[in-house]
């Protein structure tokens, strides 16, 4: 691809759009090496300080990332929804430990989004989809509830959930979200919690295999409401519920 200076813009911002329209129309693909600094500056007629700054505007849109050493250099990222859920989950977890949103903000916006995707996910599921859906929820039944795997199970079930909806945008900040939030639900687990978790999961999963919209959504939302009761320490009372229903 031949790169052209354009004197309306700012040089630094000529690099950082005409590399932004390359990867976007695919000129440069995912994993694609990008012309070094020296190769850039020769081209655009700046100085390679001003190429610099173009590159790590780029890299901080999530498009390049950076390599160091002999064979380094700036690689064009792959773009998708699966990219866009990575993203959002590592700067999630960056502002949650900074103190900048709470759990409670992150827990809220979770709800908003897994209930209907729940909905969705029973309207627009594939066989394979519950087919893994299955194979999770069997595997999961198999580990101690207090280990590294359980955790990456429970994550695992509520992803393909949030797949099943086929809303790739739905799939990206659900599962930026559960990425954070979940884990917050192993820290008061116990022997109990886990045999709770486990058959509201089998609920969630059987209405999504029925093709029960309305029964999915619902299961998503006691879930939920019993996941938010654990994470604060309070009793949960899930909609259509009464105090003590679980043995709680």
């Amino acid at each position: 691809m031949n790169f052209r200076p354009e004197p309306v813009r700012r040089p630094r911002e000529q690099i950082e759009e005409q590399l932004r329209q390359a990867i976007v129309s695919s000129a440069f693909k995912g994993g694609d090496r990008l012309p070094s600094e020296a190769q850039l500056a020769k081209e655009f007629r700046v100085s390679r300080s001003t190429v610099r700054e173009a590159l790590r505007a780029v890299a901080a849109e999530g498009l390049i990332s950076k390599q160091s050493g002999a064979t380094g250099g700036s690689f064009v990222e792959t773009v998708n929804h699966e990219s866009l859920g990575s993203q959002l989950s590592d700067s999630m977890g960056t502002i949650l430990k900074l103190g900048t949103v709470t759990g409670a903000e992150v827990a809220a916006v979770r709800e908003m989004l897994a209930v209907p995707a729940a909905r969705l996910a029973a309207e627009n599921r594939s066989e394979a989809d519950v087919a893994t859906m299955r194979e999770v929820l069997q595997r999961a039944a198999g580990v101690a509830v207090d280990s590294e795997e359980a955790i990456e199970l429970d994550i695992a079930f509520h992803k393909l959930v949030a797949a099943a909806s086929k809303n790739r945008l739905l799939i990206a900040f659900l599962s930026a979200l559960l990425a954070v939030s979940l884990r917050r639900h192993y820290v008061k687990s116990g022997p109990d919690v886990a045999a709770e978790t486990r058959g509201r999961h089998e609920a969630l999963f059987e209405a999504i295999a029925a093709r029960d919209g309305d029964a999915a959504a619902a299961a998503m939302a006691a879930q939920l409401a019993y996941f938010h009761g654990i994470t604060r320490g309070e009793p949960s009372v899930a909609e259509g519920e009464t105090p003590g229903a679980n043995g709680r």
